[in-house]
């Protein structure tokens, strides 16, 4: 619900032209940063568990616990991902993001299934054919219906 009403606002904010793009970030990101005050136990208790993860060196890198290591890899892959879903917001409606957004995420699913080998339930396979159908509907849409001619005025 938030990511599509953030769309929708950004959409808002095409016509009102009072943000910038950076803003429009700013204004996503920042306020849910103080709920994680109340995450900060378990935050500290994963500090350490990432501080005792296995030691790696590499060549261009001091030696580094594994599991900062691919946390590091994770943020850097989610900017690359957060910073295109501003730009399509800017250059395509909301709805299109959205089922750009949608798409990815099924991705991620499909991934998840075969890499780590999670079952692939009669639920994965409704959620599939709703995704399918919703990107097909999307994209031929416009071709199901009859274009309407235009009534003639009557005087």
């Amino acid at each position: 619900p938030l990511p599509g009403f953030l769309l929708l606002a950004d959409n808002l904010r095409e016509h009102v032209e009072i943000f910038q793009n950076s803003e429009v970030v700013q204004f996503a990101f920042l306020p849910p940063l103080p709920g994680f005050l109340l995450l900060a136990d378990n935050l500290r208790e994963h500090v350490e568990i990432f501080q005792n993860s296995e030691v790696v060196q590499f060549a261009f890198l001091p030696p580094l616990p594994i599991l900062w290591l691919y946390l590091a890899c994770n943020m850097a892959t989610q900017y690359v991902c957060i910073r295109g879903v501003f730009f399509l917001t800017t250059a395509c409606p909301s709805l299109t993001v959205t089922l750009i957004i949608t798409l990815r995420k099924f991705v991620s699913l499909l991934i998840s299934i075969f890499y780590f080998q999670n079952p692939f339930t009669p639920m994965h396979w409704l959620g599939t054919s709703f995704v399918f159908g919703g990107t097909l509907l999307y994209m031929f849409g416009d071709s199901l219906v009859a274009p309407q001619k235009p009534r003639e005025k009557k005087e």
